[in-house]
């Protein structure tokens, strides 16, 4: 009996002998391993959210030119048009020559305190001047000056007017303009809407637009209506009293790399470039009556 008990007594002192190990165990275990925790780095924070695309900046540059609706008839088409120095005119050509829809704009020559400039509006808007930039100064409210464009040859610095939605530029050559010419070219020079959306002209002062016939370097520079352009075909109507075959073709006609021819007919010089088929066509059927 004795050692039966014994036996007992030896089995339930060894295990609480094992006990009280295992709660000396935990009792060292935990702040250990929660110190072990508290030392691991926190866990990473969560990748932000992608941020939306934000949309190219848009330069805006409308185009720079009038497209007026042709009365149509019978294979033939009119439109009404207003040179710069206010003459209006109708003209007559083959529907098929799209006049109308190749956009016309505006071309005048001048003289500044006797020296010749011109103004000529942008085929592809003021873009071409401003090509995003800043300007150099401003002359007036509508009129900034800007630096001279990359390959532009013995073109200067720009003067950019802007009358209602036309852009024309001024390139300076030369020399160029003093500050009090810049000045009085920007002040003087003045641009006027017509209802069907043309632009007449005006000067004063020291500034004197060329009249129609005039001359310039051996080119025509009084008021002239230029359709089409870029890689396009292209007409230029060029009022010219007593015009002949001897007088000279635009530049801008002639100018291109591409066969130009121009004719005279009811004063006014009609400047072709273009295909073949297409100049043939322009020379023969395009008329210009003015109105006044």
């Amino acid at each position: 009996m004795t050692d039966r008990l014994d036996v007992i007594e030896a089995g339930q002192s060894g295990r609480r002998r094992r006990i009280g190990l295992a709660v000396l165990l935990v009792a060292v275990l935990v702040p250990v391993i929660g110190l072990i925790v508290s030392r691991r780095p926190p866990p990473a924070a969560p990748p932000p959210a992608p941020e939306p695309i934000r949309s190219l900046t848009r330069i805006d540059s409308p185009p720079n030119m009038l497209r007026v609706t042709p009365v149509t008839k019978g294979g033939e088409a009119v439109v009404d048009v207003v040179f710069p120095d206010g003459r209006r005119a109708s003209v007559r050509y083959p529907a098929a020559l799209d006049l109308a829809g190749m956009g016309v704009r505006p071309f005048q020559g001048m003289w500044i305190d006797g020296i010749y400039r011109q103004v000529t509006a942008p085929y592809n808007g003021e873009i071409e001047i401003t090509q995003g930039g800043e300007p150099i100064r401003e002359y007036a409210p509508n009129v900034t000056l800007w630096p001279q464009q990359a390959g532009s040859g013995g073109r200067g610095q720009v003067l950019l007017f802007a009358f209602g939605k036309w852009r024309l530029a001024l390139y300076d050559m030369g020399d160029g303009l003093t500050f009090e010419q810049r000045l009085a070219v920007a002040r003087r020079l003045r641009g006027e809407e017509t209802e069907d959306g043309y632009l007449v002209l005006s000067g004063g002062g020291p500034v004197r637009l060329a009249e129609p016939g005039e001359k310039a370097r051996g080119e025509p520079v009084g008021p002239q209506l230029w359709f089409g352009g870029g890689g396009r075909a292209m007409v230029a109507l060029v009022p010219t009293p007593h015009c002949g075959k001897k007088d000279p073709v635009p530049f801008v006609i002639s100018g291109r790399g591409r066969p130009a021819r121009a004719v005279c007919r009811g004063g006014v010089q009609i400047a072709v470039t273009g295909p073949d088929d297409y100049r043939e066509q322009a020379l023969r059927g395009i008329r210009v009556t003015f109105k006044d």
